[in-house]
C-alpha cells in the first residue's frame, strides 16, 4: 500500500477540513426572568452536538421541511469528529460474500446481550440506506473493481462487516454531512452549552418546552449568566458520551455528554454499567485507540519503572513467544477488554498486564523499531513462529516485513501520518499508552424511533442507551447514523415540530434559573477542580476494568456524598467563563453516581463479568493465568446467561437514584411483512406508533 498511495493521498485522508459555519441567526425576543434578560429563540427542532449521529438528524429533519437548529458546545471539537481508532469503521449489512442477511447482523449486533432485539434489527437494516446516503454525500469508502464494498473483521465480528477509509472516517462523516446540513440552510449556534432541560405540564402529562444553554457571547450586565433559552416542540439529544467521567480516557477533552442533564429532567437511563475500555495513547498528549494495524504490526510492548529500567512484562504473562506476539496481534480485532479473553492466555491479558503495571507505577510503551523480545527460556521472536491465524492474516496482506514500521507502513501508512500531525514520529520514538474508558454503551434509554421516557425529547449516537454489553467495532457509528434517520422521520410525521412552538414557559424557567443559582456560589468550598479529581479518580480506579463488590459500593456512597454536598453547597467559580463548566461538573457528578448506582445494584444482585468489567470475588469461578500461575487476585465471576435478558434502568427522584430492571424487548424473526397488508401503515403513519403512552 505505501509503495502505491502518494503523500497527497495521505494527507488528503489524514488532514480533514471542516467547512466554516454560517452566521447565527439573530434573536428576535427575550424575557425577564428574576432580573435575568435571556434571549429567546423558538424552533421547531432543537438538536444537541454537532457530530455525526446530529448532523443526520438535521439533514433529515431539514429534508423532510421541518424547522430545525444544532446547538454545539464545540462545533467539529465532539468525539467523532476528533477521536477514533486506528480504522475507525461503518457497518455493512453484508455477510460474507452472500449478500444482505440483515437477521444474521441483528444477531451479531446484539449477541453481547442486554439490547434490545428490535433496536439491533433496526441498525441492520438501516445499515445499507445510512452507508449509501453517506456515500452520496461524499464519503470516499473504498470499492474493489467491481463496485463491492471493501470490508473487514473487527472487535466481536466474525464474518467482516466492517468498512473504513481510513483513521479519520468518522471526521470525513462528519464534514459530508456538515457540509450538506450548512448547504440546506440548517441554523447552526455554536460555543451554547445546553444545561436544563424545561419541561412543561398539561395535567399530570409532561412534555418537553425547550432547553437552557449558556452562551459565553451572551453574557451582560443584564444576562450576568450568559442563558439563552432555545424554545422548542421536540429536543434531540446527540451530545455523545461522558468522555470526562474518567482519568484514563481516549475521548478529546471536554466531552461531558449529557446523562447529568438527563437525570435532572426525571428521564430514564439505561445500561450504565456497560462501557468499553482499551489500549490507547493518554489524553495528555494525542489520544487515540491503538487497535487494527497498530497491535497487528506486532511492536515490542515494554514498562518502564522510576529507576528507567526496561521490563518486558508480558513475558511474565505468556508461555511462549508465539504465544505473547499472536495475542498482541490480536487486539487489533480483539481491541476492547472482555473478562472472558483473561482465561486461556487470550488477548485480554495484554490489558489485565498493562494494567498492572500502571498501578505500580510504571509506564508502558510500543516500540515499532523492535519484534517482540523472546520469553525468556524461549525462541526469539519469527513471522515463522506464529499461531496459524495470525499468520494467515498477515500472508494475505503481505505483511512480511522484519520490523513492526515496516509491516505497520505497508498495511496502513495512515496510522504513521496521523500521529505524526500531533508531533509524534512512530517511526522513530516509542509510543505510551495504557488502558483507557473509549466508549459508553449505555445513556438515555429510547424505543426503536429514539423516543425516550420525557415525550419530546429524543436520544441518539452515544447519548442514546441502545448498546448492549458487546457490539461490532464500530458499529456505533452504524447505530448513530440509522437512528438519526429514524427520530428525523418520527418528528416529521407527528407535524408538532413542524413551526415554532408558541406561549409562555416563565414557570419552567424561573425554576431552572433558581436551580442553577443553587449550584453557582461564589463562596463555596467546592470548585471545578476539585470535583474533576475526586470523579475521575474514583471512576478510574473503582470503575475501571477491575472492579470488587466492596469497592464500587464504597465508591458509590462516596459519590453521593460528594452530590449531596454540592447541592448543600454549592460551586465555586472565579469567573462567568466558568459557568457552563461549573455546571456540566455538577452534572457529571450526578452521572458518576449514577453509573456506582447501576453497578453496585447489578453486583449485589450477582451480576458476573461481562464486556468492560471483571467483576473480581474470592468465591468466583474463574481464574486467569500466567506463565507464572493463577493469578488469584483477579480471581472473578462469570457472567449469568439471565443477565443477558434484562437491562438496568435508573431515573433521579427527589436526589435519590431509583433502580429498575426490564426484559429486553423481543423481535419475531419469522414475522413475515406483507405489502398488501401492512402499506396502509406506512401510508398512514400508524407505523410511527405516534399514539404511544407516555413514560413506558
Amino acid at each position: 500500500m505505501a509503495d502505491t498511495v502518494s503523500q497527497d493521498i495521505l494527507n488528503a485522508l489524514t488532514d480533514v477540513d471542516m467547512p466554516r459555519l454560517v452566521p447565527e441567526p439573530e434573536f428576535a425576543s427575550s424575557v425577564m426572568v428574576q432580573g435575568h434578560r435571556v434571549p429567546v429563540f423558538a424552533c421547531g427542532t432543537v438538536i444537541v452536538g454537532s457530530g455525526a449521529a446530529g448532523l443526520r438528524a438535521a439533514v433529515e429533519l431539514k429534508r423532510r421541511g421541518t424547522d430545525v437548529v444544532v446547538i454545539s458546545q464545540s462545533a467539529w471539537g465532539g468525539t467523532s469528529a476528533c477521536s477514533g481508532s486506528d480504522k475507525q469503521t461503518l457497518h455493512t449489512a453484508n455477510t460474507s460474500d452472500r449478500g444482505d442477511h440483515f437477521k444474521d447482523m441483528a444477531r451479531a449486533i446484539r449477541s453481547g446481550g442486554a439490547m434490545d432485539e428490535d433496536t439491533a434489527y433496526v441498525e441492520a437494516v438501516g445499515s445499507v440506506r445510512a452507508m449509501a446516503s453517506l456515500q452520496y454525500l461524499g464519503l470516499p469508502l473504498p470499492q474493489d473493481d467491481f463496485g463491492g464494498t471493501l470490508r473487514y473483521q473487527t472487535d466481536h465480528d466474525d464474518v467482516g462487516r466492517a468498512t473504513s477509509c481510513g483513521p479519520r472516517t468518522s471526521r470525513l462523516m462528519v464534514k459530508v454531512l456538515a457540509t450538506e446540513a450548512i448547504r440546506l440552510g440548517v441554523p447552526f449556534f455554536n460555543q451554547t452549552t445546553g444545561v436544563r432541560i424545561l419541561i412543561e405540564w398539561s395535567g399530570d402529562q409532561r412534555s418537553v418546552a425547550g432547553i437552557l444553554a449558556v452562551r459565553p457571547k451572551a453574557q451582560s450586565p443584564e444576562n450576568p449568566y450568559g442563558l439563552t433559552l432555545f424554545r422548542c416542540a421536540a429536543l434531540v439529544i446527540a451530545a455523545g458520551g461522558p468522555g470526562e467521567l474518567y482519568r484514563d480516557s481516549v475521548f478529546p477533552n471536554g466531552c461531558f455528554g449529557t446523562l447529568g442533564l438527563a437525570l435532572e429532567a426525571g428521564v430514564d437511563l439505561v445500561n450504565l454499567t456497560e462501557s468499553q475500555f482499551g489500549i490507547g495513547t493518554r489524553r495528555e498528549g494525542f489520544p487515540w485507540n491503538l487497535s487494527g494495524t497498530y497491535v497487528q504490526a506486532m511492536p515490542y510492548i515494554y514498562s518502564v519503572d522510576n529507576e528507567n529500567t526496561e521490563h518486558n512484562f508480558l513475558a511474565d504473562y505468556y508461555r511462549t513467544t508465539q504465544e505473547l506476539a499472536s495475542n498482541i496481534f490480536r487486539k487489533g480485532y480483539q481491541w476492547p477488554f472482555h473478562a472472558t479473553r483473561m482465561l486461556d492466555f487470550g488477548s485480554s491479558l495484554v490489558d489485565l498486564a498493562i494494567t498492572r503495571e500502571n498501578q505500580a507505577g510504571r509506564r508502558v510503551f510500543m516500540d515499532f523499531n523492535r519484534n517482540p523480545l523472546p520469553v525468556p527460556g524461549d525462541l526469539p521472536f519469527s513471522l515463522d513462529r506464529l499461531d496459524a491465524d495470525v499468520a494467515a492474516y498477515l500472508g494475505r496482506a503481505g505483511a512480511v516485513q522484519d520490523q513492526p514500521i515496516d509491516r505497520l507502513r505497508h498495511m496502513n501508512p495512515l496510522s504513521i501520518e496521523l500521529y505524526l500531525r500531533y508531533k509524534v514520529d512512530i517511526r522513530r520514538d516509542p509510543l505510551e499508552f495504557a488502558v483507557n474508558n473509549q466508549h459508553m454503551n449505555g445513556g438515555i434509554a429510547v424505543d426503536s424511533w429514539g423516543r425516550s421516557s420525557l415525550p419530546g425529547l429524543y436520544a441518539i449516537g452515544e447519548a442514546a442507551g441502545t448498546h448492549g454489553v458487546t457490539r461490532p467495532g464500530g458499529a456505533a457509528l452504524n447505530a448513530g447514523q440509522v437512528l438519526g434517520t429514524r427520530v428525523a422521520e418520527h418528528i416529521a410525521a407527528g407535524g408538532q415540530a413542524q413551526n415554532a412552538p408558541v406561549g409562555q414557559i416563565g414557570a419552567e424557567l424561573e425554576q431552572a434559573l433558581g436551580q442553577i443559582e443553587q449550584t453557582l456560589r461564589t463562596g463555596s468550598s467546592l470548585n471545578v477542580r476539585a470535583i474533576k479529581d475526586e470523579v475521575q479518580a474514583r471512576m478510574s480506579d473503582h470503575a475501571g476494568i477491575l472492579c470488587t463488590p466492596q469497592d464500587v459500593a464504597a465508591a458509590l456512597q462516596s459519590a453521593a456524598a460528594l452530590n449531596d454536598r454540592v447541592r448543600a453547597r454549592g460551586i465555586s467559580y472565579m469567573r462567568s467563563g466558568e459557568i457552563a463548566r461549573v455546571l456540566q461538573w455538577q452534572q457529571m457528578a450526578l452521572a458518576s453516581e449514577a453509573v456506582l448506582a447501576a453497578l453496585h445494584h447489578y453486583i449485589s444482585q450477582g451480576g458476573g463479568s461481562r464486556g468492560a468489567r471483571a467483576i473480581c470475588d474470592p468465591t468466583g469461578e474463574a481464574t486467569p493465568m500466567a506463565k507464572t500461575g493463577p493469578l488469584n487476585d483477579v480471581r472473578f465471576r462469570k457472567e449469568r446467561a439471565k443477565d443477558q435478558g434484562e437491562q438496568i434502568l435508573v431515573r433521579l427522584v427527589a436526589g435519590e437514584m431509583q433502580i429498575a430492571t426490564r426484559p429486553n424487548r423481543r423481535f419475531d424473526e419469522t414475522a413475515k411483512p406483507s405489502f398488501e397488508r401492512d402499506w396502509p401503515a406506512w401510508l398512514t403513519g400508524a407505523v410511527f406508533d405516534l399514539d404511544r403512552g407516555q413514560d413506558a
